[in-house]
């Protein structure tokens, strides 16, 4: 694969977890039991990573590059695919990659954001 890196840097981040929807054939990565990003293949088998951006972000990554496209099976306006064989660059879409994973910690409330980042003492559980 072109992105080596995106499996570890995708389970790098603080909470992932990382799981395999069979029934989509698609791999996850959660926080929280929520996706912020999964990996796929396209309808015309191509493999893709799908993550959410804020709206204007994608509409405006998805005019400049030919690999941004809406969302598979997604939302069109908050999810964009990136086709993992393309021309994208990576340090590009390693911005995708936290934007996508800030946008969905940010949606959590107080009390997860504060287990994710270990900030809760082992006696409030």
């Amino acid at each position: 694969m072109k992105y080596d890196w995106m499996d570890a840097y995708l389970r790098s981040k603080k909470g992932a977890e990382k799981d395999y929807k069979e029934e989509w054939e698609a791999t996850r990565y959660m926080l929280k039991g929520k996706m912020f990003a999964m990996q796929a293949n396209h309808k015309d088998g191509r493999e893709i990573i799908t993550l959410k951006l804020e709206p204007s972000h994608g509409q405006l990554l998805r005019d400049e590059y030919a690999d941004i496209i809406p969302g598979y099976y997604m939302n069109k306006e908050h999810w964009n695919s990136v086709y993992l064989d393309g021309e994208v660059p990576a340090d590009l879409l390693q911005e995708m990659i936290d934007e996508s994973y800030e946008l969905l910690l940010a949606s959590l409330s107080k009390k997860a954001r504060q287990e994710i980042s270990g900030e809760l003492n082992a006696s409030s559980d």
